[in-house]
């Protein structure tokens, strides 16, 4: 079992090497301006349709005052709003823009056209076992 997590480490390194390289170019597609790590906040909005911050920093382990100078940024790119909330006035629904999920959809698009191409060999049943296990791997991470 030791070597297999070595090489577990070594393929989980190249994986996040390479998908610190692909967030950078995914996050310039969507907008010029925007950090490599919205792109996993967009997406989470995209998701969700709309969400509190509270709700939202919960999800991704982040602390709300991080979370909140992130969502300004988004704001002043306008991708993300923030509508109040119907059901405590005190809080605001976080949503994207109709231009954010426009531009969140374009780039998505072309990410999953290149997952696609890199998979179109794997078997159905394997990529369906991959994508079950690397959820299980993230849910226990």
């Amino acid at each position: 079992m030791p070597e297999t997590l070595r090489v577990l480490e070594h393929e989980l390194t190249a994986l996040l090497r390479r998908g610190r390289a692909l967030s950078w170019e995914i996050a310039r597609e969507v907008h010029p301006n925007l950090e490599p790590n919205a792109y996993g906040l967009l997406l989470w909005l995209r998701r969700s349709g709309s969400t509190r911050l509270t709700d939202l920093a919960v999800q991704l382990g982040i602390g709300k005052g991080t979370l909140s100078r992130q969502i300004q940024g988004l704001e002043a790119l306008g991708l993300v709003r923030r509508d109040p909330d119907p059901a405590d006035r005190r809080a605001a629904q976080l949503r994207l823009t109709e231009e954010g999920t426009r531009r969140f959809d374009a780039a998505r698009s072309a990410r999953m056209d290149q997952i696609n191409r890199s998979m179109e060999t794997w078997p159905k049943r394997d990529v369906e076992e991959f994508a079950r296990l690397m959820h299980r791997f993230n849910e226990t991470f």
